[in-house]
């Protein structure tokens, strides 16, 4: 859903973040005056910045896409601020402040759509270092894909410098290309005009901006529907069914379990998620339920193992990336030694469950199990470094035949059972039992901890949530808190803490009934 459709006349929010000096507040006021000659209800506040170059302005809008007329008596009442995981639209005129946008909690994979420009403007933090003190804008650039619905990223800058006009405009005129918000782009050139001031030089702006808008958008969907047909031509049958919002999530996830596995697991993956998509409708989760379900049984379902780590180290991008790292020229020989430290278990999970659970009864019995590693140093880009991993990373084909495989996917079948479950009784529940997925990551003894904290969440939380003894509402927030606390403290202390006060407060309101 896109924030021009949201359902109930529900406010659009737009957060946005410019630099002094590059007309921040007009362009606010230009949205503003847009969205009033549609007689949309709209209010917007600023937030100024401080100086020296360590924090930008920012800019708060909120426009209820209906107009006033049909409202009748009834007036909106709209926010000052913005929330956190509570903003439609963040626009950005310099890379970092996107990435500050994503560290204040702005911006939210499953809501918010990223406008910003990747060229930089250092900060004060940046300039100051002794060395090269610049962050790294392709950590930036990886941030917001990974934490926003979709983005829109040009270099605004260049445009502007190019038309003539100030960023402001070519900001204007990207927000107008994304389509996203409920405004016609002759509105947006009405409110420039009406402004008066420099409105040839801006109005040049907002058509530059609104044409690389619309062209950046344009090549990226080409790419992405070549993507989704190469996948539905590999897996024709198997995409039937799915909503068009969860294409991308289904793309990516297949794409990552043909290459964990094979093309077999790919279609358990889609398979798996059919009861899901159903009890998504069923719950009138928007698609919600299902995004984030999918998006988290990819991850399960291509669980860290000894196989997947030997893939991972002999990656030949990863092996480019380190010579980069310490600035090797091209042909000057480097040595890349990795360290590991395999435990019992790790090792005999990768057996036959009827060779492996012999092996971890004793391991256990004796006490070995968590106390007992074997160190090994391997020189990954060596000959006989490179044939060790070489054979580890083979036993993918055996992968199947594994004890830690076929405990993984019984695991991940009563996940998949409880979600179902949970979002009988209400979408935001299920959505909150699907979360729970994060605590399940990694290996050794950080997957026991997480394994540990979800079958605690699962047994006081979810159990009764599903039995009905508890509302479905104050369930939804228990397995939130509980998660929270899980995910802040590993070893359970927290989580021990936070159960107690919600079994304290499920007591009062069941007695209170």
């Amino acid at each position: 859903m896109t924030p021009g459709s949201q359902p109930g006349g529900a406010p659009i929010k737009l957060l946005i973040a410019a630099l002094g000096g590059e007309g921040g507040a007009v362009l606010m006021n230009w949205i503003v005056a847009a969205a009033e000659s549609l007689d949309f209800p709209v209010q917007s506040t600023s937030i100024p910045g401080v100086a020296q170059r360590t924090g930008a302005t920012t800019y708060y809008i909120e426009i209820v896409p209906v107009p006033s007329r049909e409202l009748g008596a009834k007036r909106p009442v709209l926010a000052l601020v913005p929330g956190i995981g509570d903003v439609d639209m963040v626009v950005t005129s310099e890379l970092l402040e996107a990435g500050r946008a994503i560290g204040g909690g702005f911006v939210t994979p499953d809501r918010t759509f990223v406008v910003a420009s990747t060229h930089r403007i250092y900060a004060m933090a940046e300039k100051i270092q002794m060395g090269d003190g610049r962050l790294d804008a392709g950590k930036l650039l990886q941030a917001i894909n990974e934490n926003s619905r979709a983005a829109l990223l040009l270099d605004m800058d260049e445009i502007a410098q190019h038309s003539r006009a100030m960023i402001n405009a070519v900001m204007l005129g990207a927000i107008a290309g994304t389509g996203r918000l409920p405004i016609p782009e002759q509105a947006y050139a009405a409110a420039i005009e009406s402004e008066g001031k420099a409105a040839e030089a801006n109005l040049r702006g907002f058509g530059a901006g609104l044409e690389a808008a619309r062209r950046t958008q344009a090549t990226a969907e080409a790419g992405e529907a070549a993507r989704l047909g190469a996948v539905a031509q590999f897996l024709p049958e198997e995409f039937t069914g799915f909503p068009d919002a969860t294409r991308k999530i289904l793309d990516e996830g297949v794409r990552r379990l043909t290459s964990y596995q094979d093309a077999k697991y790919a279609g358990l993956y889609l398979d798996r998620l059919k009861p899901i998509a159903t009890a998504d409708r069923g719950a009138d989760s928007g698609g919600k339920l299902l995004a984030e379900t999918a998006r988290h049984l990819a991850l399960r379902m291509s669980f860290e193992d000894v196989i997947r780590v030997a893939e991972a180290k002999l990656d030949p991008a990863r092996m480019k990336r380190i010579a980069e790292e310490v600035g090797a020229k091209p042909g000057e020989p480097f040595a890349v030694v990795d360290f590991f430290k395999p435990g019992i278990e790790e090792m005999a999970t990768l057996l036959p469950s009827f060779v492996a659970k012999p092996i971890l009864r004793v391991s256990e019995r004796m006490g070995w199990l968590g106390t007992v590693y074997v160190g090994m140093n391997v020189q990954s880009n060596s000959v006989s470094g490179y044939l060790k991993m070489r054979m580890l990373a083979s036993l993918k084909r055996f992968r199947k035949s594994s004890h830690r495989f076929r405990e993984e996917q019984r695991a991940i079948e009563e996940w998949l059972g409880l979600v179902a479950q949970a979002a009988a009784r209400s979408a935001a529940l299920g959505l909150e039992v699907a979360e729970c997925a994060r605590l399940i990551k990694g290996y050794g003894d950080t997957l026991k901890r997480g394994q540990a904290n979800y079958r605690t969440i699962a047994d006081r939380v979810i159990a009764p949530a599903l039995a009905g003894r508890w509302p479905a509402s104050l369930a939804a927030d228990a397995i939130a808190s509980g998660r929270a606390a899980a995910l802040a403290d590993p070893e359970g202390e927290s989580l021990a803490r936070t159960l107690g006060e919600i079994d304290g407060r499920a007591r009062l309101d069941l007695a209170a009934e």
